[in-house]
């Protein structure tokens, strides 16, 4: 095995894979917040029917979902592979855990990532299956705007959205986003040796800022649809 090769199965490797999988997701749950608030738009669904049907048929688009879907599950492995060498060495080290004041992560979150990470693991399962699995198999009706032909992805969100203990599980869930993104923003930035006196306190500012507004972004959207409030 070559330097490269030993360098991403090494502790600090695996960590450097986390962190730049880890932030492209973060730009991706800006844009997935983005298309989810069209959920809101009192049309009955067509802007955001039109909208999946786009983000599912440009080339560009389907291009990144590919690379999306394997940052997903190598972001997943990877840190599965870190916790159980963290939990196995038992050490004072843990997973994105440094002696560095630079980052003020909370310790008691930072400590739990393992378990953190395997509940949104299971909340991705679920959501994929609910709704990215229905949309590849063909297995909703189409819908026609103005001869545009688009899957009628609403259908499924609706009945969703409209059940009162999957809007609990999605905000419970939401919640756990939050912490995974109150550590791991700030965190990635640290692995990546982006610490700076100057910039430091900002990466912080902005990691709390996002770990809030986007978690609490999507939290919003099945609870308005819920009590039936539109735009």
């Amino acid at each position: 095995m070559g330097w490269f090769g030993k360098f991403l199965t090494s502790s600090i490797g695996q960590k450097v894979i986390m962190s730049l999988t880890g932030l492209f997701l973060i730009v991706f749950l800006v844009v997935h917040l983005a298309g989810n608030l069209q959920l809101l738009i009192d049309d009955g669904g067509r802007q955001f029917n039109l909208y999946a049907k786009f983000m599912t048929t440009n080339p560009l688009i389907k291009t990144i979902s590919y690379l999306l879907y394997f940052f997903i599950l190598l972001h997943a492995i990877q840190g599965w592979a870190l916790w159980r060498k963290n939990r196995l060495a038992r050490g004072t080290q843990r997973y994105a855990v440094h002696r560095v004041r630079a980052v003020n992560t909370h310790p008691r979150i930072a400590s739990r990532m393992g378990w953190i990470g395997t509940v949104l693991f299971v909340f991705l399962l679920i959501h994929l299956y609910q709704f990215w699995l229905q949309m590849k198999i063909g297995a909703l009706p189409m819908v026609d705007y103005d001869g545009v032909l688009a899957a009628n992805l609403y259908l499924p969100v609706q009945e969703a959205y409209t059940d009162l203990g999957f809007v609990i599980f999605y905000v419970v869930s939401m919640g756990v986003v939050g912490a995974h993104l109150w550590h791991g923003f700030q965190s990635a930035f640290q692995t990546l040796g982006l610490n700076h006196r100057k910039y430091t306190p900002l990466i912080q500012g902005l990691g709390k800022i996002y770990s809030v507004v986007v978690p609490l972004g999507f939290a919003i959207i099945p609870v308005f649809f819920y009590l039936g409030i539109k735009f």
